[in-house]
């Protein structure tokens, strides 16, 4: 996997998951857009369920055309929700049962899309369900809607589960709005893409090779990666944590104890908040992933990285 920080292009912030009136949203499609354009995203995805929503693009907002399928389980009523970027062909929704997530991943790569697993926290899903699934990408770090709403927006369980069992294979996470009701549930939660040219295209390939980061809050500014050491710089954080599996990794805080493990703070802001630091990894970790929270409990989430 690439890593973004160290790419030429421009970062684009993105909105990757909300519903219009096209199925079950309180905008129409061209209001939608304007709503994200006011807001200063760069690009939206249009996810509607079993539609596939084209609206036009603006001066300022890229629109991608995108849609949100469900895929069945295995018992009637238990289902994965899959996120579909880029498709070029209208999903039907069956009469009967739905697809599996194999055959609905399948579907979406068919139709020139990009495939993502919607909240699997607020789908109840396990992880032996999904994390062998051929073509699947990634998933929902954090889904802003379903936290609002029922309290299980995260699922960094779920991510660390995936590659804990396959820390080679690229999983990647978005953290998105997954809004209905723009002004309620949009503008929280958002993914920073590294982009090569300000194109559909562009952003795609981005989704696809994992160049990206998603956010609530914190800016990830710079980021490095040599001999098991990551270096990074950020707007003023409370903590960053480097994740590489159940019982190891790093950490610098801030605040009271000033606690760190395998880190070190190379930089503060004028509050005393961490701008910049260097942490550690074991020798055993063949991967790592950076969180970074805030003062206000903002987070943001780097992708894996290969760091051994």
């Amino acid at each position: 996997m690439q890593n973004p920080f160290a790419e030429p292009g421009a970062w684009l912030r993105c909105a990757l998951h909300a519903h219009t009136t096209n199925s079950d949203g309180a905008l129409s499609p061209a209001l939608l857009v304007s709503h994200y354009e006011h807001a200063r995203f760069d690009v939206l995805a249009i996810t509607d369920h079993w539609v596939r929503t084209a609206e036009p693009s603006t001066e300022r907002l890229l629109v991608l055309p995108a849609t949100e399928l469900d895929a069945s389980m295995g018992p009637p009523g238990r289902e994965a929700h899959v996120l579909g970027f880029g498709v070029r062909s209208d999903p039907v929704e069956p009469e009967t049962e739905f697809a599996s997530l194999a055959e609905t991943v399948s579907w979406i790569q068919d139709a020139g899309g990009v495939p993502y697993l919607a909240h699997p926290y607020w789908s109840g899903l396990h992880v032996d369900e999904f994390a062998g699934c051929e073509g699947l990408l990634g998933l929902e770090v954090y889904n802003a809607g379903c936290e609002l709403e029922v309290g299980r927006g995260f699922a960094g369980v779920h991510w660390d589960d995936v590659l804990e069992a396959d820390g080679r294979r690229p999983w990647f996470g978005i953290a998105t709005d997954d809004s209905h009701r723009p002004g309620f549930d949009s503008g929280l939660a958002w993914t920073w893409v590294r982009a090569g040219e300000r194109t559909p295209g562009a952003v795609l390939e981005a989704l696809r090779a994992g160049a990206f980061y998603g956010s609530t809050g914190p800016a990830i500014e710079e980021l490095t990666v040599e001999d098991g050491v990551v270096e990074i710089r950020t707007t003023p954080a409370r903590s960053i944590v480097l994740m590489t599996g159940r019982t190891r990794g790093a950490s610098v805080n801030a605040g009271r104890s000033g606690y760190s493990y395998r880190g070190e703070v190379l930089d503060r802001g004028e509050a005393g908040g961490i701008r910049a630091a260097r942490l550690s990894a074991p020798r055993q970790a063949p991967y790592g992933r950076i969180e970074v929270t805030d003062e206000n409990g903002g987070r943001a989430w780097t992708n894996p990285l290969w760091i051994h």
